[in-house]
């Protein structure tokens, strides 16, 4: 049931991303906002329902199954898309993008994030499959499984690994190059999902544990949306 959700997300946002490059192309802001809308939201909406996905036997192969094929799908989906603002500094900085693009595409990720939860929450309601029983009365899950401190490194480390991994697969041909990207971070996840959950996606993060944020808002601010923003920084400053 969880699968086939996730395959009804996935479809009705590339349909969604059909209509609005067929009717609003020539709105070009409108356009572009909508379409960073709905691709973080499909990433947002699936993501949530794969970390509840993440206990299912055996433990980890299957979790670390379907964020490999997840994130292929996701990246075969949505091309041109960023879904995460980091990625979104890179253009701004180099003078590709101006601000108030920039702005706008941020604001879309920022936007889809929370109408991803409040979707899944609804969903979750509903008690469709499993996993979903119980998943309304979580509160803060608390990813965070070491200090702040380490944290803070790992999620700057895996930032920096992984926007320097994109940039330098860039001229590699598309069908390979998510494929490539996938089991980089599949092997993230692997490596630090049991300490932050390795996500490295500001929005991504508030669209996964936005009770920690309200709880303890300064540091899930620092590891889960500074920490990949250095890390971008970094990136650029050293290229």
């Amino acid at each position: 049931t969880s699968l086939l959700l996730m395959a009804g997300i996935m479809a009705a946002v590339g349909l969604c991303r059909r209509w609005t490059r067929r009717r609003l192309r020539s709105r070009h802001r409108l356009c572009t906002f909508l379409l960073e809308m709905f691709s973080t939201f499909q990433v947002c909406a699936c993501t949530n329902e794969l970390c509840l996905l993440g206990n299912t036997e055996p433990k980890p192969h299957t979790a670390l199954t379907l964020t490999y094929g997840f994130t292929v799908l996701h990246g075969l989906t949505l091309a041109g898309s960023t879904c995460n603002p980091c990625g979104t500094l890179q253009p701004m900085w180099g003078g590709g993008m101006s601000l108030k693009m920039g702005g706008l595409k941020v604001g879309a990720q920022l936007a889809a994030a929370v109408l991803a939860r409040a979707f899944m929450r609804f969903i979750w309601s509903l008690e469709m499959a499993e996993p979903h029983f119980g998943a309304l009365s979580q509160g803060c899950s608390n990813p965070m499984q070491t200090t702040e401190t380490q944290a803070f490194c790992i999620e700057l480390l895996f930032s920096v690994v992984f926007q320097l991994t994109v940039l330098r697969v860039e001229s590699v041909n598309p069908k390979y190059r998510v494929h490539l990207i996938a089991l980089l971070i599949t092997m993230l996840v692997y490596a630090g999902g049991n300490l932050t959950g390795a996500i490295f996606n500001p929005a991504l993060a508030f669209s996964l544990h936005p009770h920690c944020f309200y709880d303890k808002f300064l540091s899930y601010s620092l590891v889960y949306w500074i920490a990949p923003s250095l890390g971008k920084f970094l990136i650029l400053h050293l290229r």
